[in-house]
């Protein structure tokens, strides 16, 4: 079973190949030339990239 590398939890579904939804914290993820890849879903239904190191460490 996988688990969200956002916020660990376990309620996933499959969008497509390598490509994950996760329910709890409501971020998109998959792997990419062995690479995790997270993103943000847009009001417009598009992907924004979400990198962890992108946080202003303020908001902390």
């Amino acid at each position: 079973m996988i688990n969200c590398p956002n916020c660990n939890g376990r309620a996933i579904g499959r969008v497509g190949n390598e490509q994950f939804y996760c329910w709890t914290c409501f971020k998109e993820f998959s792997m990419t030339n062995g690479k995790m890849e997270i993103f943000d879903i847009a009001e417009d239904g598009s992907l924004v990239s979400f990198n962890q190191e992108d946080v202003d460490a303020t908001l902390l």
